[in-house]
């Protein structure tokens, strides 16, 4: 999948996982893009994973059954970014 198709899924993945992850993450724009783009990363990784049992680098593709897994892994990322954020300010 090219950059561009990853720009788009990070997007629409991001602003999904914002709206419907619980609290408030704060960021704008290009937070909810970078954590779309690292979710969809994480959730097609864990896809294959899940299907081959090999662990591969790779990105969820932009279909409906691809933005689910973006979103889910975009939720992943935004947790443990809450997490980190949390673990800083102590």
């Amino acid at each position: 999948m090219n950059i561009i198709a990853w720009l788009i899924l990070g997007v629409i993945a991001g602003a999904i996982a914002k709206a419907v992850y619980p609290g408030s993450q704060g960021g704008g724009f290009l937070a909810t893009t970078l954590l779309g783009i690292i979710g969809a990363f994480i959730g097609g990784s864990l896809y294959i994973f899940l299907n081959t049992g090999a662990l591969q680098l790779t990105a969820a593709g932009l279909s409906i059954g691809g933005i689910v897994v973006a979103v889910l892994g975009a939720m992943v990322a935004i947790f443990l970014w809450g997490l980190l954020n949390r673990s800083s300010a102590i």
